[in-house]
């Protein structure tokens, strides 16, 4: 990311989202100059003489008239001894700066509707930035008989349309258009009872009974049984200034002053939509702590579309399916319906840019179910920071012990398809670049091969390791075209086959992958990658927000990731205080304490995660 090069004071305003610079927080603005804009490259006016950021005055410059007087702070471009401060209104931003620092929730908004563009209008601005840059007028490139085109490349490539049709609720069949589709006047396949269940009110704006009483409505139109919430719990004015853990606290105290039993389900309404400090403590509170299924919203605008979409979330973690797909349902997908096989997504979650200390979170989802390709659990491990190798795949801890990710899939595999043992292993994994390749094949994969042989000596499957890369700048412009290695649109998946012990033609792998872009419980439109690694990520991120690494404890996670002398800790996972938890919990998650002995493991179904 790119720093707007202009006036300093215009950046702070822009990144505090104020009308003016009296709007600033400037104790705010005094943190960032010591962490986020520390070292930024500014020039001071008259001279152009380039400084660097260090800090921020204590006290206003009175000295100098100037546009918005003297009471604003002075940039200190000095060090910590020997300060040196310049008028904040005199700096400016040198262009071409990165940004490597974490962005907060405004930026993060920003940056993701900025870079939401439909197939054309990109299309379009790539188009209009050729042309405008004018390369054909360039002495350099003349000089050197380069020439650039200002039109696309035209390439020849097959197209898949949608894999059929999905199968909804009372038998009916659904045809996606474009990739898309949608509930209304549908019934889910699989609904599941909200039973047992209560709404929390975290001050969000919003008329709560109103809201309650349209997604009942909501829910019995697409067939899912909802008996009325036990009541809904309003928070305390008092709290709302409280830090989050608190205010988590006060409201279970509420709850279990009034319920008169455990609650299966709660709804718990945020007053802001994205990255709410309460989501975290909430989170670990009801999943960790109690064993509670919940949802988060930040309702603003309810209408149906919105309280579909919420139903298929909470569905999903109450264990029920939303849709199937037809090859699904015969079944017909070629060489995976034949043969029991497990789908494994495999993912690792780094802490943000400039946060070393940060553990990395190594997620795992594998199929259940089989020969379904919608239903997930995952397992989920710490490791050493930005650490990209699984190190927790297989752990054996003596001859009858193995603590590893993968013997839990396994069994959870075996005991929900019939007693089989996979005979075919699909391993997508993300987040890996082309010089890893090889440590994906000697490391994760002898790992994996590995926890197979623990569980059986004589048992020998099939595996397929396939790559799936985003971080590329080729495009193309029609969903669903797969041009020699790639699949998708306008920022196509790259999927890398490193191993094929199974012996997939290109088209029925391509089929695969594309009936995996249709599973995703959560959407109602295929999505730009298959759904294992969709689901890896979820939980892996979902994983972070139940820690707050900041406050790292010294001892390492049994289970974390190999550490030198002097490494950082990794901390361990929270752990699962009770058996629903794994009943009903986002697809089934297995926590770095996961006692086997304490969870029957035959009963963990699928669900999906916020």
């Amino acid at each position: 990311m790119i720093i707007q090069p202009g006036p300093v004071v215009d950046f702070l305003i822009a990144n505090q989202n104020a009308r003016d610079p009296f709007q600033l927080d400037w104790a705010k603005v005094r943190n960032d100059c010591k962490t986020n804009a520390k070292k930024l490259r500014i020039k001071a006016s008259p001279s152009n003489q380039e400084y660097k950021i260090t800090g921020l005055s204590e006290k206003p410059c009175k000295s100098k008239q100037l546009r918005y007087s003297a009471d604003l702070p002075c940039i200190n471009v000095g060090k910590p001894k020997r300060p040196t401060y310049i008028p904040i209104e005199l700096c400016t931003l040198v262009s071409l700066q990165r940004y490597t620092k974490a962005l907060n929730t405004l930026q993060r908004a920003s940056l993701v509707e900025k870079s939401r563009q439909k197939p054309q209008e990109r299309m379009t601005t790539l188009t209009n930035a050729l042309k405008s840059s004018k390369y054909d007028a360039e002495p350099m490139l003349r000089s050197c008989g380069i020439s650039i085109s200002t039109s696309f490349a035209q390439v020849e490539g097959g197209f898949y349309r949608p894999q059929g049709y999905l199968k909804v609720g009372n038998g009916e069949d659904f045809f996606p258009r474009n990739g898309r589709w949608n509930f209304n006047n549908k019934r889910l396949v699989e609904p599941c009872k909200i039973e047992r269940w209560a709404v929390v009110n975290f001050s969000a704006r919003c008329d709560v009974r109103n809201f309650v009483r349209d997604l009942t409505r909501c829910a019995e139109m697409k067939g899912i049984p909802i008996e009325p919430p036990f009541d809904v719990f309003e928070e305390s004015p008092q709290f709302r200034r409280a830090p989050p853990t608190v205010r988590v606290e006060k409201m279970f105290d509420q709850i279990q002053s009034k319920l008169p039993g455990a609650p299966k389900f709660l709804l718990c309404l945020l007053p802001e939509r994205k990255n709410s400090d309460i989501y975290g403590p909430w989170k670990k509170k009801n999943l960790a702590d109690f064993g509670i299924v919940t949802q988060c919203s930040a309702p603003q605008r309810v209408n149906d579309q919105y309280l579909t979409n919420l139903l298929l979330k909470i569905n999903a973690k109450l264990g029920g399916l939303n849709s199937l797909l037809a090859v699904e349902h015969t079944p017909s997908i070629p060489l995976v319906s034949k043969v029991p096989t497990i789908i494994l997504g495999m993912d690792v979650s780094h802490g943000s840019p400039g946060h070393s200390d940060v553990p990395s979170i190594a997620a795992v989802v594998s199929s259940r179910n089989w020969p379904l390709i919608s239903r997930y659990r995952a397992s989920v491990r710490t490791q050493s920071p930005k650490v990209e190798m699984i190190d927790s795949l297989y752990k054996r801890v003596s001859d009858t012990e193995d603590e590893g990710m993968i013997r839990e899939l396994l069994l959870d595999f075996y005991n929900s398809s019939g007693k089989r043992k996979p005979e075919q292993i699909i391993i997508f994994r993300d987040g890996v670049s082309e010089s890893q390749f090889n440590q994906v094949l000697n490391i994760e994969l002898d790992q994996i091969i590995e926890a197979c042989k623990f569980l059986d000596e004589k048992w020998n499957p099939k595996f397929v390791v396939i790559v799936a890369q985003k971080n590329h700048h080729t495009k193309f412009f029609q969903p669903g075209s797969p041009i020699m290695f790639h699949l998708g649109t306008t920022r196509p998946t790259h999927y890398h086959v490193l191993l094929d012990e199974v012996g997939f033609s290109a088209d029925d792998l391509q089929d695969l992958v594309h009936s995996l872009s249709y599973v995703y419980q959560r959407s109602t439109t295929a999505i730009s990658v298959v759904a294992p690694i969709c689901y890896a990520h979820l939980a892996a991120t979902q994983m972070g927000s139940f820690v707050k690494f900041e406050e790292t404890s010294e001892t390492s996670s049994s289970h974390g990731g190999l550490t030198s002398a002097g490494a950082v800790p990794v901390p361990q996972l929270p752990r699962l205080q009770d058996k629903e938890v794994l009943d009903s919990l986002d697809f089934g998650f297995d926590f770095e304490s996961f006692d086997p002995h304490f969870v029957d493991i035959d009963s963990i179904d699928n669900t999906v995660m916020d």
